[in-house]
């Protein structure tokens, strides 16, 4: 039986085609076509920002619990079909189905979470300086927001940008990554299927000319864009031109400080999770693991045994824990650093080496390079696979500096038993997020995400504080 989905837009509402576009191939077996997508251009992201524009108006006029209604019936959808969406999104990315199912679930309760939010627009009453005078503030929608999302999280991170803005009455015209459009098509029929009003939601599929058209439309009032710093900062650029608001998210290169004090094995199971899971294609992934003397070997050794036993594999095959890598090009990126840092010195301590499975996929041996330090290529540049490097350092002082030494101010963690160091770290690391005794990757979807430095520009993501992008506060004045 063949599964391909052939994908069309979505645009006011309507299921719209075009000229054929790419073949989205399974990354566990290439020989199997996902979907047939069409290929959008400018022409289709006008089209859908007309028809976000005019269906702003009544879905910001509309009242809360109508918008709340709608979000919690799409959470509701989404967890009910956890099972098929969850198929899909690991056919399409390649994530293990448990976390393809899960990232599901997570969606669905952003969405009811958000639902929630939708009910909660506070404003103020306040005194004014001047007699007879009331002052009073309140938040109103934008208007329409174009947002960009990343393969890796295909469903929860176009569903952390789309539900605050619609809780809060804005439109939204969406573009998902080249990788993963069934999974982003996926949740549009979910919120049409939900009650969502025509035209606010659209979905345009398509490469980088669909994204730019989105950054440079002078109807799109704000700018959602999570993915490279290069592109990032064009989004940045196009967005100052025109005053667009803009928030950006653009990726890691997180460190997780190991002490000499750590739990042994709690510190090789904190470094698995955060550095290989989900093929390490995560911008909070573990990449950097910077180690004490006194734990470093001991670290290393536990460390490199667990990565050297884990089981790659088909995405859908029930044993699996680390699925294949989304593209060829990804792929080919992740050896092609492994190289670099050998050439440059690193060890290879686990992995390294390339490797067949049972279908023909993308994937990538998980890989553990002891021995660099914090000048080499591989501790300062995003990979985006399962490929961690470890840093010997003399103490908690020098850690600290090496994880605070790169552009990149994401996440970042430390294992220790130490109050008093896990204190400092918290408050000196630069990064938006710190774990202790915790993997770096591995957020909660009711607070909020962001980083520092070049991993993020603009309000944070996520949580209570989405509502500050995703909104304008109007200040209102009466004499009485």
């Amino acid at each position: 039986m063949d599964d391909t989905l052939h994908l069309d837009h979505l645009i006011g509402g309507r299921r719209v085609g075009g000229p054929r576009g790419a073949e989205i191939r399974n990354p566990s077996d290439t020989d199997e076509v996902v979907a047939l997508t069409p290929q959008g251009g400018p022409a289709e992201v006008d089209a859908a920002v007309t028809a976000a524009r005019a269906a702003f108006p009544a879905w910001s006029e509309a009242t809360p619990e109508a918008r709340s209604d709608v979000l919690d019936r799409a959470g509701t959808l989404l967890m009910e079909r956890r099972e098929a969406i969850g198929r899909l999104l690991s056919r399409e990315e390649g994530k293990t189905l448990a976390e393809g199912i899960g990232e599901t679930m997570r969606a669905g309760r952003i969405f009811k979470y958000f639902a929630g939010e939708a009910l909660r627009r506070h404003g103020l009453n306040l005194d004014s300086v001047r007699p007879g005078v009331e002052v009073q503030t309140r938040r109103e929608a934008v208007g329409v927001f174009g947002l960009i999302t990343p393969w890796n999280f295909p469903i929860a991170i176009p569903a952390w940008k789309a539900a605050p803005a619609l809780a809060f009455g804005n439109t939204v015209v969406m573009k998902p990554a080249g990788p993963t459009p069934a999974t982003a098509s996926a949740l549009a029929d979910v919120l049409m299927e939900a009650g969502l009003p025509e035209g606010v939601f659209n979905l345009v599929i398509g490469r980088g000319d669909v994204g730019q058209a989105i950054v440079d439309h002078p109807e799109v009032d704000g700018l959602s864009f999570t993915g490279s710093q290069g592109v990032g900062a064009g989004v940045a650029l196009g967005a100052a031109k025109r005053q667009a608001r803009v928030q950006l998210e653009m990726g890691g290169k997180n460190p997780l400080v190991v002490l000499d004090d750590a739990d042994l094995e709690r510190a090789v199971m904190v470094a698995l999770d955060g550095g290989f899971f989900s093929t390490g294609q995560r911008c909070t992934a573990s990449s950097r693991l910077i180690v004490t003397d006194g734990i470093h070997d001991r670290f290393v050794a536990a460390l490199a045994e667990r990565v050297a036993a884990l089981k790659v594999g088909h995405a859908l095959a029930p044993d699996t824990q680390v699925g294949p890598a989304v593209s060829q090009g990804q792929q080919e990126n992740d050896y092609a650093y492994i190289d670099i840092a050998r050439e440059a010195g690193g060890r290879i301590a686990a992995g390294g080496e390339r490797i067949t499975a049972a279908t023909p996929g993308w994937y990538v041996q998980p890989t553990l390079i002891a021995d660099t330090d914090s000048a080499m290529r591989i501790n300062r540049e995003e990979v985006f696979g399962p490929v961690v490097s470890t840093v010997r350092v003399r103490d908690y002082e020098e850690a600290l500096s090496v994880a605070n030494g790169t552009e990149f101010g994401l996440s970042s963690g430390i294992v220790t038993t130490s109050l008093k160091h896990a204190r400092d770290f918290q408050r000196r690391v630069r990064a938006g997020m710190v774990m202790v005794n915790l993997p770096t990757a591995g957020v909660d979807y009711h607070v909020p995400f962001g980083g520092s430095k070049k991993s993020s520009f603009g309000p944070r993501e996520q949580g209570f504080a989405a509502i500050d992008f995703y909104t304008q506060t109007k200040t209102a004045y009466s004499w009485v």
